[in-house]
């Protein structure tokens, strides 16, 4: 018989005793069965139920506790069960699984009991779930605040990047197309010679010189699963469990955006050491960028097996300012556009602009000719904004 304050009574005991009292509790209630408890973070039965791998009825004696989040206007609200007692039909076998959350030092923690009839029907139900959340599907796996979240909006976004609208040095975008390309098909080749079938690359260079867009543009062409990590954490345990999940789902691309912000002094050894220790990184690309190399260590900079491409990618010349001005320019309507005499005036004009400033610079310019009226010339607009910000680029 289930008791109605059954969530209640457990939250009401000490942190550390209430996984051992919700287990006890359970015996007691279900004598005849197999309790399977624990914490595992792919636990993810909400999106499990979601992808109709199961379906679940709460249990109606217990209340069903959901949190509810506002992510933005254009997404859904996303739910998430705290508490509850659930009814679950899985594989033709009717399980109960309660799932419990509380605090566990900066985090919250959902923990989770399956009562089956046999235990390995609860062992393979954990399994499943597990195994499912663990893959990666048409998603970023986002990493933040100690938490995996799959990002499909991201994926999104990243799937509209391609090497055809991007902007580059033709060698550079070459090579960084060819190299990772080359790698990810020769996996045969590195085992025969007895080479570590890894890479760790940075990409280096001043805000807004393509760094991002390139990184977008090269995990959309290599279609490898992806993990982006925002942040480490305070703690050595989440750089732990990155790399963890890496090599569980290689081959795959490892993305460390603005690196020097996000190694700190007391955890650089740990990072190497799962960088390049002891554990296999068999099919783990890093993929890093820096703004600022010298603010990285020379254990994470110039030691090979760690890092061991570096591509710099410098604020663009004539040709690459004059390639990026007419891929604007075409996507721009008739009367916005500047004239081929404008356009190689603006390159004169904008030696040292990186792409970010150009792109400012057609913006500003577009809403400086609404502003005036819609009826001048652009080329005199973009030349007179290109005067203004020229300024900003020399006072930085």
């Amino acid at each position: 018989m289930i008791t109605k304050n059954f969530i209640r009574d457990a939250l009401y005991n000490p942190n550390d005793y209430i996984s051992y009292h919700v287990g006890q509790e359970l015996a007691e209630l279900h004598p005849d069965k197999f309790i399977v408890g624990g914490h595992n973070w792919y636990f993810d039965l909400d999106a499990f139920v979601h992808d109709k791998r199961c379906s679940v009825v709460e249990e109606k004696s217990v209340f069903h506790h959901i949190s509810t989040e506002w992510e933005g206007s254009e997404r859904p609200l996303k739910q998430q069960i705290n508490n509850a007692w659930l009814n679950v039909l899985w594989n033709g076998q009717l399980l109960d699984v309660v799932l419990i959350t509380w605090s566990e030092g900066y985090y919250r923690r959902r923990h989770h009991w399956i009562i089956a009839d046999e235990k390995k029907v609860a062992e393979e139900f954990l399994n499943a779930v597990c195994d499912w959340s663990y893959e990666v599907r048409g998603e970023i796996l986002v990493y933040q605040d100690g938490y995996f979240e799959k990002d499909p909006k991201l994926f999104d976004s990243i799937k509209s990047a391609t090497f055809d609208n991007l902007v580059l040095p033709e060698s550079l975008n070459r090579q960084i197309q060819n190299d990772f390309q080359r790698f990810f098909e020769s996996r045969e080749l590195y085992e025969r010679y007895g080479i570590p079938w890894k890479r760790g690359a940075i990409f280096i260079g001043p805000p807004g010189n393509g760094k991002t867009h390139t990184l977008k543009a090269l995990i959309n062409q290599l279609g490898k699963p992806c993990l982006y990590v925002r942040s480490f954490g305070d703690d050595e345990d989440n750089i732990a469990e990155i790399f963890k999940r890496a090599r569980a789902i290689t081959p795959c691309v490892v993305v460390l955006e603005d690196l020097d912000s996000m190694i700190e002094d007391k955890h650089r050894a740990f990072f190497l050491n799962e960088l390049d220790g002891f554990q296999s990184n068999t099919g783990v690309v890093v993929l890093a960028t820096t703004n600022h190399p010298e603010k990285l260590d020379s254990a994470i900079l110039d030691r090979p097996s760690r890092f061991d491409r570096k591509y710099y990618f410098q604020l663009p010349a004539d040709a690459e300012r004059y390639a990026y001005i007419s891929k604007w320019n075409q996507e721009l309507q008739p009367e916005l556009r500047v004239s081929e005499r404008g356009a190689a005036d603006l390159v004169r004009k904008t030696a040292n602009f990186s792409f970010a400033y150009l792109k400012e610079l057609f913006v500003s310019s577009m809403v400086q000719w609404v502003t005036d009226g819609n009826g001048g010339s652009m080329d005199n607009v973009i030349l007179a904004q290109a005067d203004l910000l020229r300024a900003q680029v020399k006072s930085h």
